[in-house]
């Protein structure tokens, strides 16, 4: 075989693996495109789950905010429900605050499920000793349902830090904030507190 011919053959071959680059190239891009599609459907499933219950974010439902419906036998309640941190230092670092709550009730009741206001704020179930994960705000996380059995006449403690120093510059001044604690007894129970944020 000649050298034009066996040159001839290797342009040959290369022109004919074009096409296939191109396919694999094609084939790869499609790939990458059906992989990002399938993530952000993920992602959004754990967003649309880490959603509080419609009715937890309807004023109506909460307007009672330390008793449970008339025909539940459970009742979720708080002594103190309002707390005022008075004037807090960024500077400072965070600050906790514990809220008392009881089934008083005659019925066992579940905590299912708790969130807060803002990014700036955790709270953390502590019952019997034993002290939760912290949860925090729907859509910066996954906020799992909790399903903690309360008892009749049973006590915990909610455990509320608030970082004063979260939002920057832009947070200085009157802050509210509250935590939300979504139990089967019937209306959430909220828990809220006040800070002047100072530099």
């Amino acid at each position: 075989m000649s050298k034009s011919a066996t040159i001839k053959s290797v342009v040959s071959i290369i022109e004919r693996a074009r096409p296939a680059a191109g396919q694999s190239r094609y084939s790869a891009n499609m790939k990458v495109i059906v992989g990002v599609g399938a993530a952000i459907l993920v992602l959004g499933g754990l967003i649309i789950a880490a959603m509080p219950e419609p009715a937890a974010n309807n004023p109506k439902t909460v307007a009672s905010r330390s008793t449970a419906s008339a025909n539940s036998a459970g009742a979720l309640s708080a002594p103190e429900t309002n707390f005022n941190f008075g004037s807090i230092s960024m500077a400072g670092g965070k600050v906790t605050h514990s809220y008392r709550i009881r089934n008083t009730g005659t019925e066992p009741m579940l905590i299912r499920k708790m969130y807060t206001s803002c990014m700036c704020t955790t709270a953390a179930l502590v019952k019997s000793g034993r002290k939760f994960e912290p949860y925090g705000m729907p859509g910066h996380g996954f906020i799992p349902r909790m399903n903690e059995p309360v008892n009749p006449k049973e006590e915990a403690i909610i455990e509320v830090v608030f970082d004063p120093a979260a939002h920057g510059p832009a947070g200085i001044g009157p802050v509210d904030r509250f935590v939300t604690v979504e139990n089967s007894a019937g209306r959430p129970l909220e828990l809220a507190f006040t800070a002047n944020v100072t530099p």
